[in-house]
């Protein structure tokens, strides 16, 4: 591995490529593995929900933790804790729908741990990769969602019909510490970079802690020693950093709600067969797979020819992204096909990864330093949008049930989908008024 010829960063960015797709398998996976195991075992719908719940709760805690243990004591480690607490989870706890308290505090702890993953991926990536090829960089490493859920989509049913609902678990800390072991064998931390321009973009700078000492020149050539402090009250009344948290709400409040209610869509909304389907039901992931590193390869295209600045770059393929999708979100429930649905909910979810090389690069742009943390607090905002969004979807199905007798008119499912629809033009407008490219916090 020292003699491949590629940059070690270009090793960190696809082990965090991966590090996300594990991830993704393990969130899909239990979703499956615990909605059989519940079936069989006679567990009503709350119950259910209850626990499948319980794991977002522990992901928005962790998030702002997350950004400020990365920045205190290193991404790096921090990342590697958090893959050996929930894989650990996973192998030593019972598959067993009747010990709910068990299972409660097994799913907040996976999604606590799990909530440090992507401040302090933020933060290694601000670290190791070059402000000129962080869009792709970026887009790569969270394009590993999306193909960690297909994959999961399609594999793991399989897996719990022959092996049982347990097996899934064993396979998902099987593959967690496999990740644990290539992070802990080939990422380091990377060397402080002395070329005035990269540092002053943040690029291979040393993490900050919370407090932490710099050196400062002084005329008689000797130094003095100031104390460094995370800049917490600027970061939270920045209106650069709330264009981001609002787009990330509005991006994972859709995501959530078709990944969880498009199901049903396809089965109650249109009344066709997932088993019928088959693998065209995957397909929106998929494209999300392929648009986000689309956006990313874009984005440094424009931004390294010179043919936008990074703030145009961010705001158009921000809009571009977000403006298609609340089209496609709007339109899904007039096309009443198998083929329709899957075109406008790929078209939704493909864009909005596009989106993605927008505002949710934008945390190193502006917070090189501080991108775990700004990271972390954008991604509490798309945690409470996943579990606002879910929740409050499964109201309107009910008292669209009640209005209209079932859920297989168009009426009944036009606000869950004009919603995320409406949001991305709002969310829109306010990054094309608020966010910038440029460094704003040193």
């Amino acid at each position: 591995m020292n003699q491949m010829k590629f940059p070690k960063r270009y090793l960190i960015v696809i082990l965090t490529f991966v590090s996300t797709c594990v991830c993704y398998i393990e969130r899909v996976g239990f979703s499956i593995a615990y909605t059989v195991a519940a079936d069989a075992a006679g567990i009503n719908q709350s119950s259910k929900g209850t626990i499948l719940s319980t794991f977002y709760y522990g992901y928005a805690c962790s998030q702002v933790p997350g950004g400020w243990a990365a920045q205190k004591i290193g991404g790096r480690k921090v990342l590697l804790l958090s893959f050996v607490l929930w894989s650990s989870t996973c192998f030593l706890v019972p598959l067993d729908p009747n010990r709910v308290t068990i299972l409660v505090v097994a799913r907040l702890l996976v999604g606590v741990a799990q909530g440090f993953i992507f401040p302090s991926i933020h933060t290694v990536l601000a670290q190791w990769v070059p402000p000129h090829e962080r869009s792709r960089s970026v887009s790569l490493t969270t394009s590993g969602m999306y193909l960690g859920a297909a994959m999961g989509m399609l594999a793991l049913p399989s897996l719990v019909k022959f092996k049982g609902p347990q097996s899934v678990f064993l396979a998902e800390a099987a593959l967690g510490v496999m990740w644990s072991l290539l992070w802990f064998e080939y990422a380091t931390d990377p060397p402080r970079s002395e070329h005035p321009k990269a540092t002053a973009a943040g690029f291979g700078e040393s993490l900050l802690p919370t407090k932490a000492s710099q050196k400062m020149k002084v005329e008689n050539g000797g130094s003095t020693v100031r104390t460094v402090k995370i800049p917490w009250m600027r970061i939270l009344v920045s209106r650069p950093v709330w264009a981001i948290v609002v787009n990330n709400f509005t991006f994972h409040y859709a995501l959530y709600v078709l990944m969880n209610w498009l199901p049903t869509y396809f089965e109650q909304g249109l009344q066709l067969s997932l088993q019928e389907m088959g693998s065209s039901k995957m397909m929106p992931y998929f494209n999300m797979f392929i648009f986000s590193n689309i956006g990313g390869v874009l984005a440094d295209h424009l931004i390294t020819k010179r043919i936008m600045s990074v703030t145009k770059t961010r705001k158009f393929l921000n809009t571009v992204g977000f403006i298609v999708a609340s089209v496609a979100l709007m339109a899904l429930p007039i096309f009443r096909t198998s083929g329709g649905a899957i075109f406008l909910s790929s078209v939704a979810l493909g864009f909005l990864a596009l989106g993605r090389a927008g505002f949710a690069v934008n945390h190193m742009d502006i917070a090189p330093r501080y991108a775990g943390i700004v990271m972390g607090v954008s991604n509490t905002a798309g945690t409470l949008a996943g579990i606002i969004g879910v929740d409050m979807t499964g109201q309107l199905l009910e008292a669209a049930k009640a209005e209209y007798a079932d859920l297989s008119t168009p009426e009944s499912w036009r606000a869950v989908f004009f919603i995320p629809g409406l949001l991305c033009i709002f969310s829109s407008f306010i990054f094309l008024l608020f966010s910038t490219g440029e460094r704003i916090f040193d």
